[in-house]
């Protein structure tokens, strides 16, 4: 009887078992676009190819992807502007900034990258006006279209210290979300303490995780919120516990910006897949794009608001 039992048992999970086979598609190369503009600034657009999942990751490989031989347009209105191919050091100070920030980089390191972008000086963003970048690359033709809204200020912004940190604490704002419309925002930060030359002490903004969200559960309500500190110290006698902490005596520059809904789903998805890609049991994320043509990534406008926090009771 026990061996029948056994042979029973090993029946069943045999019967239960099949075989799966997962078919998975070609490789196809798409093109890549990191666009920016925002209200003062001119447009920055980073082109390159998208890498097959199981090619191997060099420094050399990436490089190479990049795309310098597509035809660039920007097109607001009646008017169009043509983008020009410029290396990093040939953009001005505040776009090259904002190339650091695009790609997340120190400013100076930006300037040794072996890169083009797309730009042009003679155009700039302007408040409540709507973009049409225009790319011709390889008898393809691609289009996206992004909104410059009107800025939303905070009513306030402070800091208040840690319970017990005696001289570390985060920043705080309150915010008055408009009501009957559709609202998203992004969160910057930079702190301009000097630096022993005379330096502001970061010298692009920096953004932390949940830097985008929008008013799905807060349409037209007035709250506070707080975020913590994404900067990189030095300073060797600051507590490593306090490390997302900003620290009395800093003067920190928040800008606060307004994004239309198509760029906040796409960087909403970008994070949340971000967080979740080396997680085996995590559902799989499509990140959306306002390109249109086949290519992926975004071209994304900001409405930015600037104001001053001073860490001190």
């Amino acid at each position: 009887m026990k061996y029948y039992f056994l042979f029973l048992l090993t029946l069943i999970l045999c019967s239960c078992t099949k075989e799966i086979k997962i078919d998975i598609p070609n490789f196809e190369e798409q093109l890549v676009v990191d666009g920016t503009i925002e209200v003062g600034g001119a447009p920055i657009v980073i082109l390159s190819k998208s890498a097959d999942i199981y090619d191997t990751t060099e420094l050399a490989a990436y490089l190479l992807s990049f795309v310098d031989d597509a035809n660039v347009k920007v097109i607001s209105g009646q008017d169009t502007c043509q983008l020009t191919l410029m290396l990093p050091t040939e953009l001005t100070i505040p776009s090259q900034k904002k190339l650091a920030e695009m790609l997340s980089i120190d400013w100076q390191e930006i300037l040794l990258l072996p890169i083009k972008v797309y730009s042009n000086n003679t155009i700039v963003g302007a408040v409540q006006k709507s973009y049409t970048l225009d790319i011709d690359y390889h008898s393809k033709h691609y289009s996206g279209e992004t909104y410059l809204p009107l800025p939303t200020p905070l009513d306030n912004l402070y800091w208040k210290i840690e319970e017990g940190a005696i001289e570390y604490g985060y920043s705080w704002a309150t915010l008055s979300d408009p009501g009957n419309q559709y609202d998203a925002y992004k969160w910057e930060v930079k702190r301009i303490n000097k630096t022993i030359s005379g330096e502001d002490l970061d010298a692009v903004f920096k953004r932390v995780n949940g830097a985008y969200f929008d008013d799905a559960f807060f349409n037209g309500i007035t709250f506070s919120f707080y975020y913590n500190n994404p900067l990189k110290r030095k300073d060797t006698t600051h507590l490593k516990i306090y490390k997302r902490y900003y620290r009395l005596g800093d003067s920190v520059v928040v800008k606060f910006s307004k994004i239309d809904q198509a760029v906040y789903h796409f960087f909403n998805l970008k994070e949340a897949q971000m967080s979740t890609a080396s997680n085996p049991f995590a559902s799989p994320i499509n990140v959306a794009t306002n390109m249109k043509g086949g290519a992926l990534g975004v071209w994304a406008g900001f409405s930015p608001w600037f104001d001053t926090l001073y860490c001190i009771p």
